[in-house]
């Protein structure tokens, strides 16, 4: 229905009323106001000062369409900070997951086995804690917290996953999956997942509070502050620890001033193209020099060498080696095909030379230890003119005939104790070799069950080597690295000794030979030298056993190694 008002003097008025039927056209024509000009939906606009067309009669200025243009215009204003607010956080969010998966690529690549150096470690946390910040104030959203983090860490494993080893491959939820998982994953995480996150946090609070989006109440704001100082104080603190650096202990006198032929360093050595950890310490530089080897593979003995030999170093210069992917020398593993017998003896090579120039002498004394005593006949054999002799303790003979003992006695010792799982499991992945560790640490694992001996009265302890972590020799990334470099470097050197029998590849040495054995020592390991030892072939040849040890005696009993080593290998090697 149309009606029409009459006006002042009979004459008509052309208004839009309430009531008019608009024409479909003018349906669509319903204006709002873009950047302050009223436009219609047909793209129309009304010459100035006129209202948009609204049906018969509507030949002039409306007073409809003049309310309708105020308001969209104020409508319009009030949205437009919003509309170019969301534009900006769009844009923040694609730029803060970008910065985040490029810095998990990069360091998928650089550090693909997790930070390994103390600078590495730094670089980490403080570009962590930057991208994090960044994703934060870009972002403005909480959500930062959570997703930055999460993109990183994705974008980390796709791009470390050429690289093999326990600490990088498939957690698994046994006692060396768990603590490969912690060292591997769980390290990383500390260096780069929390940074970020307390990162992304700052950014986002720094960002609602120059918004004014915080909520109000002091009971809200001291607990803000409260989690902020915190991680800060968190965060400190964590830098400080990765930041202490290594220090080995002068050799002083009993006035306390350092002895003046002394030695007392940590170096490291370009050995073939990697830079391997060597800590030397001696009273005398004059006194023969004794190259050291751990076991393993993947053994670092630093701490051990501080904790339980500082008398050897009195009549020794003494070189404790951190061989190719173990404590120090950690960083230098990869690529680890390249990792071999082959190499591991030219390593050792390469760095009986260094000393010999380092000191000026002709012949090295090598001392080794488990895994180290197979290393040291082997390199000794392949170059007996750099070596006045050889020192096994705990000697090793072949890793296959020992495992495959180990793991028949436990076996047997599973199935008499009622341990019907282990037996179980042990019976599922059937006797050695294998190519995973897991199936090593299933069958090797239980020695000390196994074999059972009194620890109490030796030099170690019932801790045994874990008793040699916390010593000053090596930073926290070196601590935790050190059964990291175990499992990564046991895993890729390990299944290529496996055809190694001294009883056939060393029957005869060129130098002294020496051994110091456990009376304990697990008979996978005292067969077979038993074997060899009868029909080794040496200028001298020599056995002493220490009554309280086990595969470790130079550390248990320390005070008895050193009297063997002054009383029969110096006077020997002079």
């Amino acid at each position: 229905m149309t009606s029409l008002a009459a006006g002042h003097g009979g004459g008509l008025r052309g208004h839009c009323v309430v009531g008019h039927d608009p024409a479909p056209a003018e349906l669509r024509r319903r204006s709002v106001a873009v950047a302050g000009v009223v436009r219609d939906d047909d793209g129309f606009v009304p010459p100035a000062g006129k209202g948009p067309a609204c049906g018969p009669g509507c030949g002039m200025s409306q007073p409809t369409s003049t309310f309708t243009s105020s308001t969209a215009r104020s409508r319009t204003a009030a949205r437009l900070p919003e509309v170019a607010g969301s534009a900006v956080v769009r844009r923040g969010w694609v730029t803060a997951v970008v910065f985040a998966s490029g810095w998990g690529a990069l360091a998928g690549v650089l550090t693909p086995r997790t930070p390994q150096t103390t600078a590495s470690a730094l670089t980490s946390i403080i570009v962590s804690l930057a991208v994090g910040v960044a994703a934060g104030l870009l972002t403005r959203s909480r959500w930062a917290i959570l997703v930055v983090p999460v993109v990183f860490a994705v974008s980390f494993e796709i791009a470390r996953i050429p690289v093999d080893g326990p600490t990088v491959d498939t957690a698994h939820f046994s006692t060396y999956g768990v603590f490969a998982l912690v060292v591997g994953r769980g390290f990383h995480a500390l260096l780069s997942l929390l940074p970020m996150a307390m990162g992304a946090a700052w950014g986002a609070l720094a960002q609602a509070r120059r918004h004014g989006h915080l909520h109000a109440g002091r009971g809200r704001s001291v607990l803000r502050w409260t989690a902020v100082t915190a991680s800060v104080v968190l965060l400190l603190g964590l830098t400080i620890a990765v930041a202490r650096s290594s220090s080995t202990a002068q050799i002083t006198g009993a006035d306390g001033r350092p002895v003046p032929a002394s030695i007392a360093e940590l170096t490291s050595i370009d050995v073939n193209g990697h830079e391997l950890g060597l800590m030397i310490r001696g009273h005398d530089t004059a006194n023969p020099v004794l190259l050291f080897l751990a076991g393993g593979p993947g053994g670092s003995e630093l701490g051990a060498m501080r904790n339980h030999l500082p008398a050897l170093e009195e009549h020794f210069t003494v070189a404790t080696l951190d061989q190719r992917g173990t404590g120090t020398s950690y960083p230098a593993l990869d690529p680890t095909d390249t990792y071999t017998l082959q190499a591991a003896i030219a390593d050792a090579v390469a760095t009986t030379n260094y000393l010999r120039s380092r000191f000026g002498v002709d012949r090295v004394l090598l001392v080794g230890q488990s895994w180290g005593t197979i290393l040291g006949v082997l390199t000794v054999r392949h170059e007996p003119t750099l070596y006045s002799a050889f020192v096994g303790a705990g000697q090793m003979v072949s890793p296959l005939q020992t495992d495959r003992i180990f793991y028949t006695d436990t076996l047997a010792w599973a199935r008499t104790r009622g341990q019907a799982g282990l037996a179980t499991e042990l019976e599922e992945i059937g006797p050695p070799p294998y190519t995973s560790m897991l199936d090593y640490e299933t069958a090797l694992s239980y020695e000390h069950e196994v074999y059972p001996y009194d620890h109490t009265g030796n030099s170690e302890g019932e801790g045994g080597f874990s008793e040699n972590f916390l010593v000053p020799e090596y930073t926290l990334v070196d601590q935790v690295h050190l059964l990291a470099g175990f499992m990564d470097t046991f895993a890729a050197l390990y299944p290529r000794i496996q055809d190694v029998d001294l009883r056939r590849d060393a029957p005869t040495l060129e130098v002294p030979v020496f051994f110091v054995q456990g009376a304990h020592e697990a008979p996978g390991r005292a067969e077979p030298f038993s074997q060899w030892y009868a029909g080794l072939t040496a200028p001298t040849k020599e056995l002493v056993v220490l009554d309280r040890s086990g595969h470790r005696p130079l550390f248990e009993q320390p005070d008895e190694f050193v009297e063997f080593m002054t009383t029969h290998v110096q006077p020997a090697i002079r």
